[in-house]
């Protein structure tokens, strides 16, 4: 049974294709399939093309059971793509496809009316990279309850402007090590890792920050302190979709009343396991990653 809070994710929707073969993909569609396999309610506000992959995809929806009410068709634009190349570690870089469907998400009175009634709104950088669909995110935003900023740096698709426009709106922050290094010199004073969450979270008014580390677990500010996750080894296929998975564990597991440490050790637990999948959005059962459903 579905819990009655819901959570809104907006941005692309596309195809990982790799050398193996084409996956369904897009970090805030991973982290919306992720909230709905965890018993939570989500809904994905995207736009694909109307072309073969665009059918394909919304086969692939359907498939998942991913509520895609929200996921608009374009006849201009063709679906989004992405060429993903793993190396020897199973760690992706990505070679993105311009002005496809995703760049082109309306806002409309159903989208609207969703993310004012979703208590959560996930949303990443990367779909900022288009003026159409930038225009209709800072939209949602300014309708939106708990915002949740999942930062996607893809170069050449940010600025630092950009990005301290979007930490401004969020409540919950999710980068990876790597994202947080640019964070820090951007917009921060030198010093450790603790207080650069400190004093990130002060300048921007959040109220959780979330940092995935790969293999070596997580560390985040939550309740104005400082907590630390070791990780769980894992046998690893990939890395696609792993980091939207920690962000779908954490907030069904806050908002099943969990408190900090057991959201984390949630979170490293099933981005753990997915990483030995291949795919974002890998079919599975929650309980084979430890993790138990309300």
């Amino acid at each position: 049974m579905k819990e009655t809070k819901t959570i809104a994710c907006f941005g692309e929707i596309l195809w990982d294709i790799l050398p193996t073969g084409k996956v369904l993909g897009g970090a805030p569609l991973n982290a919306c399939y992720h909230i709905s396999k965890l018993g939570i309610n989500s809904a994905m506000i995207s736009r694909i093309g109307r072309d073969d992959l665009g059918r394909e995809i919304k086969e692939e929806l359907a498939a998942r059971e991913i509520n895609d009410r929200y996921t608009q068709e374009d006849a201009d634009h063709v679906s989004g793509q992405v060429l993903a190349f793993p190396d020897a570690a199973g760690v992706m870089t990505y070679q993105f496809v311009d002005d496809v469907a995703w760049d082109h998400i309306q806002a409309d009175k159903d989208n609207r009316t969703l993310v004012e009634q979703a208590d959560y709104f996930v949303y990443g950088s990367l779909v900022a990279r288009g003026e159409v669909s930038r225009k209709t995110l800072f939209e949602l935003l300014k309708l939106a309850n708990i915002k949740v900023l999942d930062i996607n740096l893809r170069k050449p698709y940010y600025t630092g402007d950009m990005i301290e426009l979007l930490l401004g709106e969020a409540n919950l922050l999710k980068v990876n090590d790597d994202e947080l290094q640019l964070l820090a010199k951007w917009f921060l004073e030198s010093g450790t890792e603790e207080e650069w969450l400190q004093e990130l979270a002060a300048k921007f008014n959040l109220d959780d920050i979330l940092v995935t580390k790969g293999p070596n677990g997580a560390t985040a500010w939550i309740d104005n302190r400082y907590w630390t996750h070791p990780g769980y080894p894992a046998k690893v296929q990939d890395t696609i979709g792993s980091g939207d998975s920690f962000l779908a564990a954490y907030l069904t597991a806050r908002i099943r009343q969990a408190d900090p440490a057991d959201a984390l050790d949630q979170a490293n637990r099933l981005a753990s396991y997915i990483t030995t999948l291949a795919g974002g959005c890998p079919t599975y059962d929650a309980a084979d990653a430890g993790l138990l459903i309300q």
